[in-house]
């Protein structure tokens, strides 16, 4: 079984198409499109998503991860105003959201939720099931991959007697009296 642990631009030699409950996982046994068998190991909180590569270690193997299409909530605003206001409303929630552009409004993705789908309806958007790979936005927090290459300059940020001179102080750092 390949071991699949590192993040890599190389290009890929084979592919494996996951959900997007798949990608948000650390840990997990797929089976790629060669019908091979491989482990995938992150880090804990590092997400996949689509057009992502992995590396063995050895970088024998380039795997690249595709967004699967999976059953999705399409609600379709045909305002900016009505557009906001939904996404106000999923993300007051804190539901994974896929943002897409239309000519008036803006279209609204999300996992099958028809308590979430009546809500976007009674908002006044057209809402319909579709099956579409999901690549919901990262959020505020996200989107950030774990790449150890540039620890330096991340110590630097974090210990201002380190690296390159920290123009912001710590908000901890207090003078003395």
């Amino acid at each position: 079984m390949l071991i699949l642990n590192r993040r890599t631009t190389a290009p890929a030699t084979d592919s494996v198409a996951l959900a997007y409950d798949e990608r948000k996982r650390s840990r997990l046994k797929v089976k790629l499109a060669s019908g091979a068998e491989a482990g995938i190991f992150l880090e804990r909180g590092d997400h996949l998503h689509g057009g992502d590569r992995l590396a063995e270690e050895d970088g024998a193997a380039i795997v690249e991860i595709l967004a699967a299409p999976e059953r999705l909530i399409e609600a379709v605003a045909d305002s900016p105003l009505l557009f906001a206001r939904a996404a106000y409303h999923l993300g007051n929630r804190h539901v994974p959201v896929q943002i897409l552009p239309t000519d008036h409004g803006g279209k609204l993705r999300f996992q099958t939720d028809h308590v979430l789908a009546e809500m976007a309806k009674g908002l006044g958007c057209t809402v319909s099931e579709t099956e579409a790979p999901f690549q919901p936005e990262s959020g505020a927090y996200g989107g950030h991959h774990h790449n150890h290459d540039h620890d330096d300059e991340h110590a630097a940020l974090h210990d201002p007697g380190h690296g390159p001179h920290r123009s912001v102080p710590k908000i901890h750092q207090f003078k003395p009296r």
